[in-house]
């Protein structure tokens, strides 16, 4: 009951102008108080509510708990244990560790027969390293016929360092996240050579990106060709500029790309015209592709979100992300092969319906930030079930985990400035991601890649053969 009400009710006569004021002075607590609601739900926000990275969480944030399995830490009664391999003999310098004399009665062993096979144990070392410096010196001859000058250009194509050498920078700058100054510090005292400049380590990086642009352009085709990819984006810079990077996380390869913004135009000149499923959240610019499959993690976190504001709003976040949980309990099972195809459909068919319900509830209510949810779900409904019937994962966790070195080296690299370091950042990152999934190590890569681009051979292939 209003305060109006309750006065008229108690036998008060307002006047016009007070009964205004009180209205006037109600709807500003009213709105007020939307205010402090908003305010309070802003601060409680972190990454387990919102799309909050981890990155910036404090220390109080707290964790959802795992559920215990009733077993303790550590290696399980019965497992099969993990060991170290063993490098083969030829690989080592063997060493024969024998006894002199018996530990019991202190009698010599000297030419005493071997009771049991010898116990093979290896120590692993790092030889002081010292790097392969080969000096040319370009003599310059005189010609006996027309005295001309001739001295024969220089070779490596005027290189200061090998291909394996600027290749071990750059991946040292794009691949572990390391800055200018360290890897300059790392290369100087590991091979014993004078530091490089950080001059020296910019030429590393743009050699290593003209030596990676073949590479990209295959990783880019392969993730464009995909019959699925999972799709994401994070703020960038250009010399204090905001920009945007693109990730395309695929099976095979997974691209990256910078742009200058989010919407659909920079996600048609990455994507192309992609067939498959896309993977994203629900930022309106994924729109522009019609087979997709939106994340259920981030409902989940919306939910929780909604949670935090009380009222209405946390009876619908506490109902939905309930559902959610039921979505993915069932989903689990049938991952893991506990339901069949059959009865998970008919599970997940009946929440659907479920969710259907709160969801037109939700677009009815009262509350601005439920409605306006709710109505973006509907929009989107299709796309929310879209891994019932097709073989992948309700959630975009691919790309926002490809993204999370990237977001680490933003953090200390704080973007680029220039373009070539844009271009560099894309490729070293695309090389890097997809050489994990081909099980190659980016070094070897770039270092081949860098070695062909200086004999004007072809580019080596990243994608192996399917």
């Amino acid at each position: 009951m209003s305060v109006i009400e309750q006065l008229e009710a108690s036998g008060e006569v307002l006047s016009p102008a007070v009964r205004a004021v009180i209205e006037r002075l109600e709807k500003t607590i009213a709105e007020l108080q939307e205010r402090v609601r908003e305010l309070e739900a802003r601060l409680a926000l972190n990454s387990t509510n919102s799309s909050k990275p981890p990155s910036s969480d404090g220390p109080g944030v707290p964790r959802p708990a795992k559920k215990t399995k009733g077993r303790k830490r550590g290696g399980q009664p019965g497992h099969r244990g993990h060991h170290r391999m063993l490098l083969p003999p030829e690989r080592a310098e063997v060493v024969v560790h024998a006894p002199e004399s018996c530990e019991h009665c202190g009698h010599s062993l000297a030419g005493a027969e071997e009771a049991l096979p010898a116990q093979v144990h290896q120590v692993v070392e790092l030889p002081a390293i010292q790097a392969e410096v080969k000096e040319y010196r370009i003599a310059c001859l005189r010609c006996p016929k027309c005295s001309g000058l001739t001295r024969k250009p220089l070779p490596e194509g005027g290189k200061s360092f090998g291909p394996r050498l600027t290749a071990l920078a750059g991946v040292l700058i794009g691949h572990y996240r390391m800055s200018r100054r360290s890897v300059t510090d790392l290369l100087g005292q590991l091979l014993d050579v004078p530091a490089p400049s950080l001059g020296s380590t910019e030429a590393c990086t743009q050699e290593t990106s003209a030596a990676l642009e073949a590479a990209y352009r295959e990783i880019e085709a392969e993730v464009r060709a995909s019959w699925w990819a999972c799709v994401d984006e994070t703020p960038w810079k250009l010399c204090g500029r905001k920009m945007w990077l693109w990730v395309g996380a695929a099976q095979r390869a997974t691209a990256f790309r910078i742009g200058r913004g989010r919407g659909k135009k920079e996600l048609r000149e990455f994507l192309g015209e992609f067939g498959g499923i896309l993977s994203s959240d629900r930022w309106c610019s994924y729109q522009a592709y019609n087979k997709r499959q939106v994340c259920w993690a981030h409902l989940i976190r919306n939910c929780r979100k909604l949670v935090l504001r009380g009222g209405k709003a946390a009876e619908f976040g506490e109902a939905g992300e309930k559902l959610c949980d039921r979505v993915f309990e069932r989903w689990r099972r049938y991952r893991d092969g506990e339901l069949g195809r059959d009865e998970w459909q008919r599970a997940m068919r009946a929440i659907e319906q479920e969710f259907r319900r709160l969801a037109e509830e939700g677009a009815k209510s009262i509350n601005q930030k439920v409605a306006s949810m709710c109505r973006n779900l509907l929009k989107l409904w299709p796309s929310l079930w879209t891994f019932v019937d097709e073989p992948v994962e309700p959630t975009n966790n691919t790309a926002e985990r490809a993204l999370r070195k990237a977001v680490l080296w933003r953090k200390n690299c704080f973007g680029n400035q220039s373009e070539a370091g844009l271009r560099y950042a894309e490729r070293i990152l695309s090389v890097s991601a997809t050489c994990q999934q081909q099980k190659i190590h980016p070094l070897d890569f770039v270092a081949q890649s860098i070695a062909a681009l200086r004999a004007g051979s072809t580019a080596p292939q990243i994608l192996q053969a399917t």
